[in-house]
């Protein structure tokens, strides 16, 4: 590798090992319990989302019961209602877990989050659980997110 590479690597491997995990409320995993929650990209708190943008959602956890499946079910809670928010994928077994699922195990959930264009600029809390086989949450967390407009190329300086 030449000096420039390295450089970049090094530099964002800084990043990301700087990086804080977002803050969540664990709202009732009774099925497991959470270690950490991380979006990326979210340089700060709340996440600002962009309209038009993929976001990856990792979610780390330990499983206390076993299980053969696992999906995901994720709302947007806007004035205390929940609104279901749909993913690409709401199968947890293809989400970067190995499934069956077994108990006392730890586990790192990856899915996307895309924000469609269409969603209202808003701030609003996401709930996100993990469900398993028997319909218990392995997890269920809470954090607070703010949609906002795409940045226009514009304003990117290079």
């Amino acid at each position: 590798m030449d000096f420039r590479t390295t450089w970049i690597v090094l530099f964002s491997l800084i990043v990301f090992t700087c990086a804080d995990p977002v803050k969540f409320i664990d709202c009732g995993s009774s099925a497991g319990k959470v270690a950490m929650v991380d979006i990326v990209p979210c340089p700060r708190q709340p996440c600002q989302l962009h309209k038009g943008q993929n976001y990856s959602v990792n979610v780390t956890f330990s499983s206390t019961v076993e299980s053969k499946t696992s999906k995901a079910i994720v709302h947007g809670v806007i004035a205390g209602l929940p609104v279901p928010f749909p993913i690409p994928d709401d199968d947890g077994c293809t989400s970067g877990i190995q499934c069956p699922i077994e108990k006392q195990k730890s586990y790192t959930y990856v899915n996307q989050l895309p924000v469609k264009t269409m969603y209202p600029s808003i701030r609003l809390v996401v709930e996100w659980e993990l469900r398993d086989d028997a319909s218990q949450d392995l997890f269920c967390v809470k954090f607070p997110v703010q949609i906002v407009n795409a940045e226009s190329s514009s304003k990117l300086i290079l």
